[in-house]
C-alpha cells in the first residue's frame, strides 16, 4: 500500500463529500448506526469558515486513487497554542493495513512543525465497556500509539418531549435557593448587554469544569470569538438557545446553551457553568430548566438532547439525572506529549 495524504479544498464539493463519507462510516461502525454525528453540511460549513481562532486542515487518505480514510488537524490560534487537535477516521474495510498509523504519524509531524507540543483527540465507546474503554477500536488504537486517557466523559441523552410538570416541581424545589437572581432566556445570538459576562464564563469552562490531566490553560474572554461562532452556527443551520442567571446588579452569574441541529433535529448541550462566587444557589439547575422550556417551545419536535460531562463532575451529572437524562455512551479525551 502507498498511502497518499492530501489536504482537501473545502470548496470542492466532491472532496468534502468523500471526507464526510469516510468519517461517518468509521464513526457509525464503531458507535452504532443511529449515533449522532456532524451532518455533511455542518461539516462542510465548518471546513469553509475563515476563522481567526482555529486553523482547520482536513485531509483525505487515498490508496491508488481509492479513498481509504479521512483525517484532520485543528490548530488553536488564540488560546492554548501549544496544542494540536488530531482526528483519524478509517472505515472498517480499510483497517489493519497501516492506514490509521501512517495518518497519525503524518498529523503528529505536522503538529510538531507548527510548534505544537501536545497532541489531543477523542474517541467514543459504548457505555457498558466502562471508563477505560478496553476493547473499543479507537481506544485501543490510541493506546498503542501512546495516547493517555486524560479525561473520561459520559454522554447522556434526554428523550423529548419533557413532562413540564416535572420542571415545575424542580423549579419549586429550587426557588428558595435562587431567590435574588433573575433568569433570562433567548433564541439566537447572545444579547449585547450580557455577552461580555457570557464570554467570561465561556472562556473559563474548559478549566473551571473538571479537566483531568488535559494540558490546557484558561482561555481569554473574547466577545469577537463568540460572534464568530454564532456566524458559523447560522451557516450550519443550527439554532442556539441561551439562558443566563443574573445577580441583582445585572452581572452574569451562570450560563447555559443548547444548539439545535437543523439537519438531524436533535438538541446538543454546549456549555453550562456557574460563576464561583455564585455557586451553591442551584443556578445550574435553574438555567438548564429555563433553556429546556424554551427548547420545547421553539423546537417541539426535537427528539432528544445530548450532553457530555466529565465522569468526575458529580454535581452536573446529578443535575442531569434530576432532569431525566440517562447515560448512553462514553468518550475519552486523549493526550500525548510530542516534545
Amino acid at each position: 500500500m502507498t498511502l497518499e495524504i492530501t489536504r482537501i479544498d473545502p470548496f470542492d464539493a466532491a472532496e468534502v463529500d468523500a471526507w464526510w463519507d469516510a468519517y461517518a462510516a468509521a464513526e457509525r461502525a464503531d458507535r452504532g448506526a443511529d449515533i449522532p454525528v456532524w451532518s455533511r453540511e455542518e461539516t462542510r460549513n465548518a471546513m469553509q469558515q475563515q476563522s481567526r481562532t482555529l486553523e482547520r486542515r482536513p485531509l483525505l487518505l487515498r490508496d491508488g486513487g481509492t479513498v481509504v480514510g479521512a483525517a484532520g488537524l485543528a490548530l488553536p490560534l488564540k488560546d492554548n497554542t501549544h496544542v494540536a487537535h488530531l482526528a483519524v477516521h478509517v472505515p472498517p474495510a480499510h483497517r489493519r493495513r497501516g492506514v490509521g498509523s501512517t495518518a497519525l504519524d503524518f498529523l503528529e509531524a505536522e503538529a510538531a512543525e507548527a510548534g505544537r507540543t501536545t497532541a489531543q483527540g477523542d474517541t467514543s465507546w459504548p457505555y457498558e465497556l466502562g471508563s477505560d474503554g478496553k476493547g473499543a477500536p479507537g481506544r485501543e488504537f490510541a493506546r498503542r500509539h501512546g495516547y493517555a486517557l486524560a479525561l473520561g466523559d459520559v454522554q447522556n441523552r434526554l428523550a423529548l418531549p419533557l413532562d413540564l410538570e416535572v420542571l415545575d416541581r424542580i423549579d419549586a424545589d429550587i426557588a428558595a435557593a435562587t431567590r435574588g437572581y433573575s433568569v433570562r432566556s433567548w433564541i439566537g445570538p447572545v444579547p449585547d448587554d450580557v455577552v461580555e459576562g457570557w464570554a467570561i464564563l465561556d472562556a473559563s469552562i474548559d478549566t473551571e469544569a473538571p479537566s483531568g490531566d488535559l494540558d490546557i490553560a484558561p482561555a481569554k474572554p473574547d466577545v469577537e470569538s463568540i460572534r464568530e461562532q454564532e456566524e458559523l452556527l447560522v451557516r450550519q443551520n443550527r439554532l442556539p438557545i441561551g439562558t443566563v442567571a443574573l445577580t441583582p446588579e445585572g452581572q452574569v452569574a451562570a450560563y447555559t446553551q443548547l444548539v439545535v441541529s437543523g439537519d438531524d433535529g436533535n438538541a446538543y448541550q454546549w456549555g453550562t457553568l456557574v460563576r464561583r462566587a455564585d455557586r451553591g444557589h442551584r443556578l445550574g439547575t435553574a438555567v438548564k430548566i429555563a433553556n429546556l422550556r424554551l427548547l420545547q417551545h421553539r423546537a417541539p419536535h426535537a427528539p432528544a438532547v445530548y450532553t457530555y460531562n466529565a465522569e468526575s463532575n458529580a454535581h452536573m451529572l446529578a443535575v442531569n439525572t434530576l432532569l431525566g437524562f440517562v447515560p448512553t455512551e462514553r468518550m475519552g479525551e486523549l493526550q500525548k506529549h510530542l516534545a
